[in-house]
């Protein structure tokens, strides 16, 4: 979890500020760097990073623990999952990028195909296709992201 999504979320106040857990972790997970680090991210690699960290943590909260936001109260997970997803896409669709907002919304979409089927691999492989899509873009031909 990255100490900038905590931060943005305690600047944003509210419900999510409230059940930050006490813990920061410094950096951010695998999907973000790994975003971050490809060139469709030059100039923007730590507003990419933060996006794409509160989309991951949002996938977090619907289907295991949370980073950043304590998962203790489920009700609140769930609206705090929902409402990360909504935070990084909109972010990302301010940065003007559609392809990487679909590939993305791809991503969660697929993640819960997984989950459903209980196939953590799965929705592992989903998150690393969609971190690359953002960073390097979709490979040609491919169905979703890479």
């Amino acid at each position: 979890m990255s100490a900038r999504l905590a931060e943005a979320l305690r600047a944003e106040g509210g419900l999510l500020a409230d059940a930050l857990r006490a813990e920061v972790v410094a950096e951010d997970s695998e999907p973000a760097r790994r975003a971050a680090s490809g060139p469709r991210s030059a100039g923007r690699s730590e507003e990419v990073a933060l996006l794409v960290e509160a989309i991951h943590e949002g996938h977090l909260l619907h289907y295991a623990e949370g980073a950043t936001v304590s998962g203790s109260d489920l009700d609140l997970a769930l609206l705090a999952g929902d409402r990360l997803y909504a935070l990084g896409l909109d972010r990302l669709a301010r940065l003007g990028d559609v392809d990487a907002v679909g590939a993305l919304a791809e991503t969660i979409a697929r993640c819960a195909q997984a989950h459903a089927a209980n196939d953590r691999a799965g929705a592992a492989a989903a998150w690393a296709a969609g971190a690359h899509a953002v960073g390097w873009g979709r490979q040609a031909g491919a169905g979703g992201p890479p």
